[in-house]
């Protein structure tokens, strides 16, 4: 009897573009629009049970062994560094983890010592400003990040950049892209030795319709 393999799918933007690439790998997939509500779909066909959850609960699920395995953003990969196998660049969802601020605006807009910088990303911006020798204070925001340098809670933002027309709306131009970000296959560091035919069957097949270069 064929085990089964436990995927956790991040819902949002990136959730319909994996279900692609799943059904081009030749796995029978959920019909997600059956019941929106339902969180979790058994597919006896591709011996697989797929789990919807939050992009950021998709490592920690990986990472505890709720699930086999996962597709989630680099940017979350390297805020969590949360302890899984990445064997896989799906190369979809692509975009830039970025440094913004007013257009106009060079550095601070206060007197501080410290630039303060608004973000939901506070372990990569802490590193790449300590890496720069640039003393910060993090602002911790979870939504309208382009707000905060417009009514001068922060000096600047990091956050996820694709084509730059947010920024552009209001007003903040890109000074600097910290690392590129697009969905990797992730694998719990157990199940890949103990569902190992299954995983490298699957990572083998995800590899071959992936596509040829990052969509950015």
């Amino acid at each position: 009897m064929r085990e089964t393999v436990i995927v956790a799918l991040s819902k949002g933007k990136l959730l319909d573009p994996t279900i692609k690439l799943f059904k081009q790998a030749g796995y029978a997939c959920p019909d997600l629009s059956s019941d929106p509500r339902r969180l979790v779909f058994e597919v006896t066909q591709s011996g697989l049970t797929f789990l919807i959850v939050r992009p950021t609960d998709v490592p920690t699920y990986v990472e505890y062994g709720a699930a086999d395995i996962g597709i989630a953003g680099k940017d979350l990969l390297l805020e969590m560094q949360s302890d899984v196998h990445e064997p896989l660049d799906l190369r979809i969802g692509g975009c830039r983890i970025a440094v913004a601020g007013l257009q106009g605006c060079d550095g601070r807009t206060r007197l501080s010592s410290k630039l303060r910088v608004a973000t939901k990303y506070p372990n990569i911006t802490e590193r790449y400003f300590n890496q720069q020798g640039i003393p910060v204070e993090i602002i911790k925001l979870y939504g309208s990040m382009e707000l905060a340098p417009v009514v001068g809670l922060a000096d600047c933002i990091v956050d996820l950049v694709s084509s730059g027309k947010t920024l552009k709306a209001n007003k903040l131009k890109e000074t600097e892209a910290i690392a590129w970000s697009t969905a990797r296959l992730i694998v719990n560091r157990a199940s890949l030795k103990m569902k190992h035919q299954a995983i490298s069957e699957m990572i083998k097949r995800l590899k071959k319709v992936r596509p040829k270069t990052a969509e950015l």
